[in-house]
């Protein structure tokens, strides 16, 4: 008797668990808020973020700005797919994911530099260590100061390719960098 019930207790309280690390954050413009209901054992985010930036010297508002406008906290948010015959949902625009809206080639660039194979762009932790990755390698190549968000989120947003050239993106774009 008492085993079964000990039982029903430790699935109701793994079910309990999953749940909560699939919940999106509800006030995804409250860093704190953010880190407050994601401070798991498992899964803390504030814990990655700081880790993050203790390794890349990228600060943790820039890290969780870059976050909340590329995926605004979901695990699994994607890009809006194309219509076939203009109603039937179709592919994804890009194959960015996560997160971090890493694209797969990007994705695969950061797995190898770092060797974190078992990376994935639905956990929180890789992908706020991508998102810090990616911001110093920017600032390595483009001599953008660690701090300057708004070079940092342009460079981001469009690619290390089309930074490079100049293109610094729309008016919409550059208002939220800023």
């Amino acid at each position: 008797m008492r085993r079964s019930s000990f039982s029903k207790i430790v699935a109701v309280s793994v079910l309990l668990a999953l749940s909560a690390c699939a919940t999106a954050p509800s006030h995804i413009n409250n860093v704190c808020a953010v880190f407050d209901q994601n401070d798991g054992w498992f899964d803390n985010w504030q814990s990655s973020a700081e880790r993050t930036e203790r390794k890349y010297g990228i600060p943790v508002p820039v890290l969780m700005a870059t976050v909340r406008k590329e995926s605004g906290f979901k695990s699994n948010a994607r890009p809006p797919r194309t219509k076939l015959l203009g109603f039937i949902p179709w592919t994804h625009v890009s194959s960015a994911a996560g997160y971090s809206q890493a694209l797969d080639g990007t994705w695969s660039q950061y797995q190898m530099e770092t060797g974190n194979w078992g990376a994935r762009r639905s956990r929180f932790a890789d992908a706020i260590d991508f998102v810090g990755w990616y911001h110093s390698k920017t600032a390595d190549t483009f001599g953008v100061a660690r701090n300057d968000t708004y070079n940092l989120y342009l460079a981001y947003y469009l690619g290390w390719s089309a930074y490079g050239r100049g293109n610094r993106g729309d008016a919409g774009v550059q208002n939220y960098a800023r």
